[in-house]
């Protein structure tokens, strides 16, 4: 028999949508917030000269200064106010979320639910001022010592951007916020998406521009396409692939009935961690060389050497890419999801795992399937960005077409409609109940 839940499922529609009155107004909320996201990216710094930093940026685009570019929705490449975009906050995150297993006042604090999240969350927003103030004074730095971009330089101009490209990233973060809380949810990962997608026309037509003046062959374009339409259904089957596991619960007695014990599943996605091991990984790669890429006016030795080893297509930096992502595959995933918890509610409900005994055995063996879950879940993630990385260092292609902006797009777009099919759900439950009330009212 199908359910009422089913049942409601496969009628939303577009009508639905337009009777959601609550969930339009989230839509264009966050079209809004987004809107106002790029138009930052289009606004330069002060004091500094848009056509000689593209000069310089065009000379670097091809490493990993590419890479944040992609990450900051070509902000870098206009050094805009938002240039920073999103990343000392994802930085920050990493860190706290890191420090909870090696401190206990943190771990207490993520044991106390709401009220500690939000303890943990103001001490990431302030770890984010200080990691966005480093990079910004790198940038300034950076962008001072170049000789050329800088029409005025000095204190007063490394004070002023350190501050304006500070107060970016903490707006984006705010503005994120605002999203996940008054929009359709998903505000930091929609921030990077739309950034993302939105340089995405000019990296299709750059590609065959390159194509038109022979640089790139006409069978690598349609390698790539190719490429680019097989990972796309791959990362769609991956993160719908699940393992359920049977739960069952026992014969029940209400009163003088007796009810048959019931069946269901306890699903396990194959890779639970998501989008958030890539942009992680990604993250701590770009840290250490921010300031490095930006001292184009020459600096210490051991920078110079950062910006080598870890260029794209270096054997240090796959190496490093791969680990990173298989780390946070791991860790991110001991982070959302926990065996004991899930076991000790099963226990309370009266569910078990046949064969298995309640309580610590069904954590323990929601634990092992889950280990063995999540190794195929970061292979996968480690595969469907590795490739394209080799092919984007090898044969020139823009980033856009890299395993992990597809990754982001894709997944976050899965999640975001995920996430309005949840508010036009809940929308048509409350119609049924208001016109069964109604119905009771008129009998």
């Amino acid at each position: 028999m199908v359910s009422a839940a089913e049942q409601l499922a496969a009628n939303l529609n577009f009508g639905a949508l337009a009777k959601a009155d609550e969930l339009k107004k989230r839509i264009w909320f966050t079209v809004g917030a987004l809107l106002v996201y790029r138009l930052g990216t289009y606004i330069p710094l002060p004091g500094i000269d848009p056509t000689a930093w593209a000069q310089i940026f065009n000379t670097q685009s091809g490493g990993i200064l590419g890479m944040f570019n992609m990450f900051s929705g070509g902000g870098i490449h206009r050094m805009a106010i938002f240039a920073l975009n999103i990343m000392p906050y994802i930085s920050a995150s990493i860190i706290i979320q890191l420090m909870t297993t090696v401190s206990p006042t943190l771990e207490a604090l993520k044991k106390e639910g709401e009220s500690g999240r939000k303890i943990m969350n103001q001490y990431t927003r302030y770890l984010t001022v200080v990691l966005a103030a480093f990079q910004s004074y790198g940038i300034a730095v950076g962008l001072q010592g170049t000789g050329s971009v800088v029409s005025e330089p000095g204190f007063f101009f490394l004070i002023s951007t350190t501050i304006t490209l500070t107060g970016g990233t903490m707006f984006l973060m705010w503005l994120g916020e605002q999203i996940t809380a008054r929009g359709i949810g998903n505000g930091i990962s929609l921030i990077i998406l739309s950034g993302i997608v939105a340089e995405l026309p000019s990296a299709i037509a750059g590609t065959l521009e390159l194509g038109r003046q022979g640089a790139i062959s006409t069978g690598l374009i349609l390698l790539i396409i190719v490429m680019a339409v097989a990972v796309i259904a791959f990362i769609v089957f991956m993160e719908r692939a699940q393992r359920r596991l049977l739960i069952q619960y026992p014969k029940r007695q209400v009163g003088n009935r007796m009810f048959e014990g019931q069946s269901s599943h306890l699903p396990l996605k194959l890779n639970t961690s998501g989008v958030i091991p890539p942009i992680f990984a990604s993250s701590l790669l770009l840290l250490p060389t921010t300031v490095a890429n930006f001292n184009a006016g020459g600096g210490p030795g051991w920078l110079t050497t950062i910006t080598t080893l870890l260029g794209h297509g270096r054997p240090l930096f796959l190496v490093l890419y791969i680990a990173l992502i298989v780390f946070f595959a791991f860790f991110y995933t001991a982070v959302v999801f926990n065996p004991t918890e899930t076991a000790e509610n099963l226990k309370k409900h009266g569910g078990f795992v046949p064969g298995i005994r309640p309580g610590e055995r069904t954590a323990e063996y929601i634990d092992y399937v889950l280990s063995r879950i999540t190794v195929v879940g970061a292979l996968y993630l480690a595969i469907v960005c590795l490739i394209p990385e080799i092919l984007i260092s090898y044969a020139a292609v823009p980033f856009y077409f890299g395993g992990t902006s597809l990754l982001i797009v894709v997944s976050v777009t899965m999640d975001t409609v995920a996430q309005v099919q949840g508010y036009l759900l809940a929308h048509q439950y409350e119609g049924l109940i208001k016109r069964s009330k109604l119905r009771g009212r008129n009998r």
